[in-house]
């Protein structure tokens, strides 16, 4: 039996995002784990699935993740969904895949978006050699001493940065940025991807200090590279 790793849209409709195969061996699943279960129950009735005849478990702060992985030792393949993007990437999915291989499940990672590689590929910064930190710390002084860390990294290996923060966060992050970098280091936020309200800036702090422009409570990923 099979662990089906499932994108799901940063935005819009499944049909747009997800190619058709994928779509199918989603419409053929009946037991799912999922980060949240009212956000995967509009997903998998977007995508056409009968949310009300499925299994759908929440992976939960403190999963019994053995009992999670009981689908397949009865014989059904199994679906594990995140909010928006793939899962175990930026996601406590990572758990379930880790006791999946752990029991020799077959483990299939499905085609579709994740806003990560999205941004790497929009933000003209280094493509060839990249690192994706995840969140950086909340308190003030700690965050600045790991932005400073990064940037050195990103100047010494050649490197973009990639790391995101929670969207109310955003616009602290970016000022934490602003405030920490050299002027020649440049910085690319990409924020609402694949929306139609979707911005991908990319420019040297010096111009990010002279716009002073706000990202506001929107999913976001920042890509630094040093100079």
């Amino acid at each position: 039996m099979i662990l089906y790793a499932i994108p799901t849209p940063l935005g819009g409709a499944p049909q747009d995002a997800l190619p058709a195969p994928a779509l199918a061996t989603i419409r053929g699943l009946r037991d799912f784990v999922v980060e949240n279960a009212k956000a995967a129950r509009a997903f998998l009735s977007a995508a056409g699935c009968k949310p009300r005849e499925l299994s759908i478990i929440e992976l939960g702060a403190h999963p019994d993740v053995p009992a999670l992985l009981q689908p397949l030792r009865d014989g059904r393949s199994l679906g594990l969904l995140s909010d928006a993007g793939c899962p175990a990437i930026a996601d406590p999915g990572a758990v379930l895949v880790e006791a999946a291989q752990r029991e020799g499940f077959r483990i299939v990672p499905l085609v579709g978006p994740s806003s990560i590689t999205l941004a790497l590929m929009a933000c003209g910064l280094e493509g060839q050699r990249f690192a994706f930190c995840g969140y950086l710390p909340r308190d003030g002084a700690e965050r600045a001493k790991r932005i400073r860390e990064l940037e050195a990294r990103s100047r010494r290996e050649r490197e973009t940065e990639i790391f995101i923060e929670t969207p109310y966060r955003n616009d602290a992050l970016l000022a934490a940025l602003l405030e920490a970098c050299a002027a020649s280091t440049r910085l690319c936020v990409a924020a609402d991807l694949t929306l139609g309200t979707q911005s991908i800036r990319t420019q040297s702090i010096a111009e990010w200090r002279r716009a002073r422009s706000a990202i506001g409570k929107r999913p976001a990923v920042f890509l630094l590279l040093a100079q």
